[in-house]
């Protein structure tokens, strides 16, 4: 059986992918280290909610557990859930999701592949896996999660790894070099670098997307998929 990342890297090649009910929208960064929304039960209907992680970066079995960005919680986001790169052009990874017209019972747990449409990383596409809701979202936006994005207006960050009072650079947008990624905890230092080598620092690139097929490699992390 063919695979999905063998299609989408056959439809990259060879010019063949679908532009079937893609829309325009736009995307941010971040990375808060908070529970995700998707992280509670009944958001959706899926499996199970997104998998979420102790201060110590170990799964938690308690899909209930208090927010982390919460006083007394004790749920963060995984480190896993971080962006890689699976080539040149394609990348995977994880977002918060706010939709036009939809409420985040359509989008939780599921996948969008975006492709770039303005900066340094224009062509290129990412498929996201939709794991959390953002209530200062605009329409049609990816607020895509990256280490060292921003914690934007929650922060559970300094709690979980003793980042700084407003997390690591600036509140919105996180910090400005690649060099930033060196002092980050190990588990979150490939995310870091992400940004500054496949996604080229681009600053809150614009896109076309389309709702896909989630692939097992994101669906694993985060053990959440749609029924």
């Amino acid at each position: 059986m063919v695979s999905f990342k063998q299609l989408t890297l056959l439809a990259l090649t060879t010019g063949l992918a679908t532009v079937d009910a893609q829309a325009t929208g736009r995307t941010t960064r971040y990375w808060d280290c908070c529970k995700g929304s998707c992280g509670w039960s009944g958001k959706a209907n899926v499996n199970q909610p997104v998998q979420s992680c102790d201060r110590n970066d170990n799964p938690l079995s308690n899909m209930g557990a208090k927010n982390g960005c919460e006083n007394g919680g004790s749920a963060y986001m995984c480190t896993n859930q971080s962006p890689w790169a699976v080539d040149d052009r394609l990348a995977y990874g994880f977002a918060a999701v706010k939709l036009a017209g939809q409420s985040e019972r359509s989008w939780c747990c599921a996948c969008y592949e975006l492709t770039f449409t303005s900066g340094p990383v224009s062509g290129k596409k990412m498929v996201v896996q939709a794991t959390n809701t953002g209530g200062d979202l605009g329409q049609n936006h990816f607020d895509i999660a990256m280490p060292g994005g921003g914690v934007g207006i929650f922060n559970g960050c300094t709690s979980q790894w003793g980042a700084p009072s407003n997390g690591w650079g600036a509140q919105y947008g996180g910090i400005s070099s690649r060099s930033e990624c060196d002092s980050f905890p190990e588990k979150l230092k490939p995310g870091c670098y992400w940004r500054f080598d496949w996604f080229q620092n681009a600053d809150n690139p614009n896109v076309s997307f389309r709702e896909v097929s989630c692939p097992s490699e994101l669906t694993d992390k985060t053990g959440c998929k749609r029924w």
